[in-house]
């Protein structure tokens, strides 16, 4: 308690040192296990495009407009996240998009803020080594939504079993989105494959660049948060359809010799789920999928087994390996890991914990046509081991692979 209390003493301070900055513009924040820098991202995109300066606080990079100010954290302290909010107030920005973490809601970083509104994107088992139990995490996320007040919005996914939860105890407005539900905003997948998807929003066709059923749900969720800060629909609708996807989320290249990489941040079972079952809706009968995965060291270590489960259930050949280790024994993690894979399975999975050299097999291994996925670091350009970052980007190792091998 005294920790909590601490904490809160210390984002109030901030806010009252700094004026409050958040109500002096539009802040909103994005919250939930999956998708949060991918739609914060596609916002400060959005909004810049419409003609706004824009902040950006996410995990990947922070923006002020269009300078960036590197991350290190999802949501940074109460301290330095006031000093940015109170840096875009002073550049002229209008709107800032935010990821929140679990973490700093509990830690009462985000204390004192005025958020415009606020957005549920999913929730699955993640930060456990943190929260201890899962009903502890919905707690966390809950948090945020409680403490908003009545002139803000929720929105929130209704596909999720979680997603009324969230707003239970809100005095927000609450706004719902969904693929699968009713809702205030709803979307259909019309067609999806590796040149992008096609969407029918609100009654609208809309091709974009973006691949994937997750991708849909983070586009539907930007696009209702713009409609909700009152822009105008078809301006929406234009800008999304020109949006790339972000760095290390299903970030895809194909060799000469035609074999698919792709490099996604999927650290949690669902995310890795997600990503395999977007594969496997695009791929034909003949490719082959291989999987490179690991699971961090020093983190929740129940979801080691299951993600290996999934890997395995929904690939034709899975590689484990080391992610970022941190201060855990490497191959320790990897054997947590088999402990999820079935005996009818084990033979179409190998253990290589060399990251660099795992990807190289799995780069051998393929032949024209095939898609390999890298899974779990994503944008992150090092590889953590006994506290040192050593660096490493999944993106250019698999470049750098996949030319050295010739069909």
């Amino acid at each position: 308690m005294l920790v909590e209390s601490t904490s809160e003493a210390l984002g109030l301070a901030a806010s009252n040192f700094y004026d409050n900055p958040s109500s002096k513009l539009k802040l909103v924040g994005v919250t939930g296990t999956n998708g949060k820098t991918t739609t914060v991202t596609l916002l400060h995109k959005l909004f810049r495009l419409l003609g706004h300066k824009v902040g950006l606080l996410s995990t990947v990079t922070n923006k002020i407009d269009n300078v960036e100010i590197p991350s290190t954290h999802t949501t940074p302290d109460a301290v330095s996240l006031n000093a940015l909010l109170h840096e875009m107030v002073q550049k002229g920005c209008t709107h800032c998009f935010m990821e929140v973490s679990s973490h700093a809601v509990v830690q009462h970083r985000i204390t004192g803020l005025d958020f415009a509104g606020a957005v549920f994107s999913n929730i699955s088992h993640d930060h456990l080594d943190y929260h201890k139990t899962f009903a502890e995490y919905i707690r966390a996320k809950k948090m945020f939504f409680n403490g908003l007040s009545s002139e803000a919005f929720s929105l929130v996914n209704k596909d999720d079993a979680n997603g009324l939860v969230m707003v239970q105890n809100t005095r927000s407005s609450i706004k719902t989105f969904a693929l699968k539900s009713q809702a205030d905003f709803k979307c259909k997948i019309i067609e999806n494959h590796f040149g992008g998807l096609l969407l029918n929003i609100d009654g609208n066709e809309v091709y974009t660049k973006l691949i994937g059923a997750f991708n849909a749900y983070n586009l539907l969720s930007v696009y209702a948060v713009g409609i909700l800060l009152g822009k105008d629909k078809v301006d929406v609708l234009t800008v999304l359809s020109t949006m790339q996807s972000v760095e290390g989320r299903f970030q895809y290249i194909q060799s000469e010799d035609g074999i698919t990489a792709i490099v996604d941040y999927a650290h949690t079972p669902d995310a890795l789920e997600n990503v395999l079952n977007t594969i496997l809706d695009i791929k034909k009968t003949d490719q082959q999928v291989f999987t490179v995965v690991g699971c961090g060291g020093n983190r929740d270590a129940e979801k080691r087994p299951v993600m290996a489960k999934i890997a395995a259930d929904k690939s034709d050949k899975v590689i484990l390996t080391s992610d970022n280790p941190r201060n855990e024994d490497p191959d320790g993690i990897i054997e947590q890991m088999r402990g999820g894979i079935e005996a009818s399975k084990a033979k179409s999975v190998l253990a290589i914990t060399n990251r660099k050299e795992a990807i190289r097999t799995a780069c051998t291994m393929a032949v024209s046509g095939d898609i390999i996925l890298v899974a779990g670091k994503g944008h992150e350009k090092y590889q953590e081991i006994q506290g040192v970052k050593h660096p490493f980007d999944d993106m250019e190792v698999v470049k750098e692979m996949l030319s050295q091998v010739k069909n």
